[in-house]
Formats: structure tokens, C-alpha cells, sequence
């Protein structure tokens, strides 16, 4: 469908051109090999932060702890509440590395953070059993930070599709909103002609013929029809137009029980294009043809009486509800106490003989006074005359089809043509997107180490320790115990005392069980 081929079109060259923007720097409008000029400081070497390993704090090895200076296991009876002291104490500890991470200045990343944007970034590539939408994409996921749109003056090309494309669905979606609201509607029926062809070829008897069907002399009849002006691209079968076909054939020639050829629908009925009739004989047949309209929705003749004062002869049973109303409201024939009531005229008491009824009940006596439309009866005479068998009898008939509107809706609706491409599109340009954001966080780590490399590196080894102390969950300050000055507090000599008096008691206890053993 045109509607449908131009929306999935837009959408696609809208996702390629914000993708070609990101990866090339092509702006719309640039000629093709064409690239923006880079402004400003180069983004960084590429690869992960720190030159590519993981962030290790320098100066100490692979942390091992000693098991003295860890927290002592939990009892039993305090282990459940101490899990729950645990899991705020989490939550403590997330809240304040956010906290120093935006009090850090800029560019300064915390050795929590980078990795932990690593793994966003590749979790989904290193995994195979995840799909294109298992991490949850977001707009504002595509949307650059405004101090690298500050850096690159450029990359508001990039906003400005972002825009559009932004405009661009928020229409699509309104669109098939609108679509779905029409199709729940009851769309108005077209009326179209339907040409009927009705032709016949004779048969006649060859003596020398050799099976039983040569040697007598036979006609066959044959009944086809098509819409004309279809404009849709399926055509419709010529027996889906009827609920049934009868042909009546000369009684006195076939027999009363061989005159009649019918077809009924079924359910499992398959649509066919037209039929044929074949029987002996080698004079001419009058037929006549009975013709049923499979109408949809159903349609329905009116009694006579009621026919005529409505003005209908055959309809369905809404419009025809309809026209009872509107009668009852030109002739002021609602009660004005009861407004539930109807009281009948002359021509309402003849045909629903009764002085005074609810409209409600319309429906309930309607039953009786509807009856199955009149079939279209066609005459036709079957020539055995050879200089008539080149004839053909043609009727144009009038059918309701359904506007070819509605299926271009449907299929509009139904279409995942080019969901695939502009969904791998999608993905790129989020993948882009935070590339664009891990090289920025390596050009802040440079240029602030680049700036002033013993600050930086001091406050980056103290933000080390803390994240360190916070993931091992160590007692003390490992940083401060690392340097000699902390052993030169005034506790430390009491401290001391204390340590070996603790050692020279544990030793003594162990003698004494050793003695005690010895003497048993």
C-alpha cells in the first residue's frame, strides 16, 4: 500500500540518515564522501578507559584480606537482622558513590563507575541468547549530552533528526490510532456492478464415437460473472457474491426430479469463478435462473403494508429500525407522559395491531414481518442452433462490496515491513550513543590528568580507597595504615602493650591445656 510503503519509508531514511550522521558526521544536505570538520580536543585514544585494563588501584596488589581485619560472621539469632542492617547499608553505599560522583569534578570517574558503563555497553554484544529488544530502548537514550553538543557545534544536525523523527512517529502513531478507531466504525457499503455471463455449447451425436458420452448428443451450460471497475488487488471469485444458485430446467423434458440444479454455501464451501451444467439433449431448453445475493450485513424484505408506508422494499435490520424511528418522530407518535411508549396510528395499528406499544418491542415484532430479498430471476433460453452458439447473454447486476479502503487499513496495521531494519538501526545508534559517551569520560579522565597530574592522581587514589573500602566491606582505613605517621599516633604504644598481652595469654592457655592433657 502507497500509505503504508511511504510511513515505513520516512521512518527508515530518517533512522539511516541519524545513524550516517553519528558514525560518518555527514550532515543532511552534504554531498555524498563528504565530513564535518572535528572542532575542539580529540575524544581519546579508543578502547576501554585507562588504555585499556581494568581499573587497579596502583600501589597495592590483588586485595587480599588478612581474615583478622574482617567484620565477624553474624550469630544465627541476628543473622535476619543484620541481612536487612545489610541491604540498607547497600543502599546507603549506592546513594553515596552517586553522591561523590556528582560532587567529582568534571571528567573524574570513580573506579565503580567506569567499569560498570563497560559492562552496560557490552553486556548485550557478549551474550548471544539475548535479543534486539532485551535491554529496554529509550528516547532519551539517543538524546547527546549537552557538553558534548558544546564541543561539537556540529552535532546539532544530529538533534534536529532527532526531532523529526521524533515528530515523525508521534504522527505514524496518531495515524494507526485513527485507523483502528475507523475499522471499529461500520464503513459504508459501495455498490458496484457485477456482469453476469450466460453461454451454452451443443453436442452433437457422432455414431462412430467409441464411450457412451460421444454417441449421445448433449449441451452444456455455462454461468460466469466479474466486478467490474475492481480496483483491489485480489479479485473476488464470482460465487462469493451468492448465498445460493438454482437452475430450473424444463420439467416436462428432464422429469420432476431432474429439472432442478442447485448450489447452496457452506462453510467449507470453495469459491470458484463460475459453474457449469452439462445434460443430454438436442432441443432447445428454456431455464430459468435463480439468483440468491449473499448480502452483507444480512438484508431483509419488508412486509408489504410495512414497505410501503416506510418507503423501503429491502434492507437491513438496523436501517430499517432506523426508518421506524425517524417515522415515529416526524408523526409525533412518542408518547409525551411516557417517553418509553409509542402510541400508534392507524397504519401502526394495522400492522402491529396494537393501540399502544414500546419501542423496545420493535425489534421482537419485526421478526414476523421480515422476510428473505426476492432472488433475480433470469430467463434464458439453451440453443442447440449452431449459428447461436457464439452468443452470449450479459446482465450487469447490482453488489454491495466493501470499500477497498478498509483492507489497505488492515494490512497497514497488520505491516511489519521494515520493523527489522529500522529496529537494527535503532540499536546501532543507542550503541553509538554510548560510545560517543565512553570516549567522552576518557577525554575528561585526560585532560583533568593532563592538567594537574599529582592532584588528580591523589584525589583518584582516595576515591579508590573509599570505593575499595565500600565493595570489600574492610574495618579501619587501609589507605592511612599503609603510611608510617599512623604508627606514631600516641595509642600506638598502648596499643602494642595490649597486642602482646593478648598473645602471651593465648600462649599461656594453650600451655596449660597441653599440661592438663599431659597429667590425665
Amino acid at each position: 500500500m502507497a500509505t503504508e510503503e511511504t510511513a515505513g519509508g520516512a521512518r527508515k531514511a530518517t533512522k539511516s540518515k541519524l545513524f550516517e550522521f553519528l558514525v560518518h558526521g555527514v550532515r543532511p544536505g552534504m554531498p555524498s564522501g563528504a565530513r564535518m570538520p572535528h572542532q575542539g580536543a580529540p575524544m581519546g585514544p579508543p578502547g576501554p578507559p585507562y588504555g585499556g585494563s581494568p581499573a587497579v588501584r596502583p600501589g597495592l596488589p590483588t586485595p587480599v584480606m588478612e581474615p583478622s581485619r574482617k567484620r565477624p560472621a553474624p550469630s544465627q539469632q541476628v543473622q535476619q537482622q543484620q541481612q536487612q542492617q545489610q541491604q540498607q547499608q547497600q543502599q546507603q553505599q549506592q546513594q553515596a558513590v552517586q553522591n561523590r560522583a556528582r560532587k567529582k569534578p568534571v571528567g573524574f570517574p570513580g573506579a565503580s563507575e567506569m567499569p560498570a558503563r563497560q559492562m552496560d555497553m557490552r553486556e548485550p554484544q557478549s551474550d548471544p541468547t539475548l535479543g534486539s529488544n532485551a535491554k529496554r530502548r529509550k528516547m532519551a537514550d539517543k538524546i547527546l549530552p549537552q557538553r558534548i553538543r558544546e564541543l561539537v557545534p556540529e552535532s546539532q544536525a544530529y538533534m534536529d533528526l532527532l526531532a523529526f523523527e521524533r515528530k515523525l512517529d508521534q504522527t505514524i502513531m496518531r495515524k494507526r490510532v485513527d485507523i483502528q478507531e475507523a475499522l471499529k466504525r461500520p464503513m459504508k457499503q459501495q455498490k458496484r456492478k457485477l456482469r453476469l455471463y450466460i453461454s451454452n455449447t451443443f453436442n452433437p451425436a457422432r455414431p462412430d464415437a467409441d464411450d457412451s458420452d460421444g454417441s449421445i448428443a448433449s449441451w452444456e451450460l455455462r454461468v460466469e460473472g466479474k466486478l467490474l471497475d475492481d480496483p483491489g488487488k485480489q479479485k473476488k471469485k464470482f460465487s462469493s457474491f451468492f448465498k445460493s444458485l438454482v437452475i430450473e430446467l424444463d420439467k416436462e423434458l428432464y422429469g420432476p426430479d431432474n429439472h432442478l440444479v442447485e448450489w447452496h454455501r457452506t462453510p467449507t464451501t470453495q469459491e470458484t469463478d463460475g459453474f457449469q451444467v452439462k445434460r443430454p439433449g438436442d432441443v432447445s431448453v428454456r431455464c430459468t435462473l435463480l439468483l440468491m445475493l449473499d448480502y452483507q450485513p444480512p438484508q431483509f424484505k419488508l412486509d408489504l403494508r410495512l414497505a410501503r408506508l416506510l418507503g423501503i422494499h429491502t434492507q437491513t435490520r438496523s436501517c430499517i429500525i432506523q426508518a421506524l424511528w425517524q417515522y415515529v418522530k416526524t408523526n409525533k407518535l412518542q408518547d409525551s407522559h411516557d417517553k418509553e411508549y409509542i402510541n400508534c396510528d392507524k397504519y401502526f395499528q394495522q400492522i402491529f395491531d396494537c393501540p399502544r406499544l414500546k419501542f423496545s418491542e420493535i425489534p421482537q415484532r419485526l421478526t414476523n414481518l421480515l422476510l428473505p430479498p426476492d432472488p433475480i430471476v433470469i430467463n434464458h433460453v439453451i440453443s442447440v442452433d449452431p449459428n447461436d452458439q457464439k452468443k452470449t447473454a450479459c446482465y450487469d447486476i447490482d453488489v454491495e462490496v466493501e470499500d477497498p479502503l478498509k483492507s489497505q487499513m488492515s494490512s497497514f496495521l497488520l505491516s511489519t515491513a521494515n520493523q527489522q531494519e529500522i529496529a537494527s538501526l535503532d540499536n546501532k545508534i543507542h550503541e553509538t550513543i554510548e560510545s560517543i559517551n565512553q570516549l567522552k569520560i576518557q577525554r575528561d579522565f585526560m585532560l583533568s590528568f593532563s592538567r594537574d597530574p599529582k592532584g588528580y592522581i591523589q584525589d583518584w587514589l582516595k576515591s579508590q580507597s573509599r570505593d575499595l573500602k565500600l565493595m570489600t566491606d574492610v574495618v579501619g582505613n587501609p589507605e592511612e595504615e599503609r603510611r608510617a605517621a599512623f604508627y606514631h599516633e600516641p595509642w600506638s604504644q598502648e596499643a602494642v602493650s595490649r597486642y602482646f598481652y593478648c598473645k602471651i595469654q593465648q600462649r599461656r592457655q594453650e600451655l596449660e591445656q597441653a599440661l592438663a592433657v599431659r597429667n590425665t
